[in-house]
């Protein structure tokens, strides 16, 4: 068993693996098509990842709190290059720029998820 310290941890969320083995993937593919697609269960110990129905709207919640930072840090470029643009058209500019990190950080939310709730309720 890996050692339980925040630097292995966050290793692993980095890696996207398993967080009770810390070896086995938890997505099935790096490339676009296959980038989202997710085993059901460790391929290395069978840790099951998702544990219940509806289980990744926790995932939803991370999700959130990474992207509303990224999505203010985008608004704010787009007003310091066109400062006469109406807050309108700045917002919609942001959030069109922010199209291509979504498949990014939905990935990433949901290992974060899958990490926090192993990491508060092992069984």
């Amino acid at each position: 068993m890996p050692l339980q310290t925040p630097g292995f941890a966050m290793r692993a969320v980095l890696r996207s693996v398993c967080p009770r083995c810390r070896q086995g993937a938890i997505f099935k593919g790096k490339l676009l098509q296959s980038w989202l697609n997710m085993y059901e269960q460790c391929p290395v110990c069978g840790l099951r990842y998702e544990r219940e129905q509806g289980y990744f709207l926790g995932a939803m919640i991370f999700s959130y709190i990474l992207s509303v930072p990224v999505l203010v840090v985008l608004m704010l470029a787009v007003w310091l290059i066109w400062r006469d643009w109406s807050l309108q058209r700045i917002v919609v500019a942001g959030f069109v720029a922010f199209l291509p990190f979504v498949p990014g950080m939905v990935r990433f939310s949901r290992v974060l998820w899958i990490h926090f709730d192993r990491a508060v309720d092992p069984d």
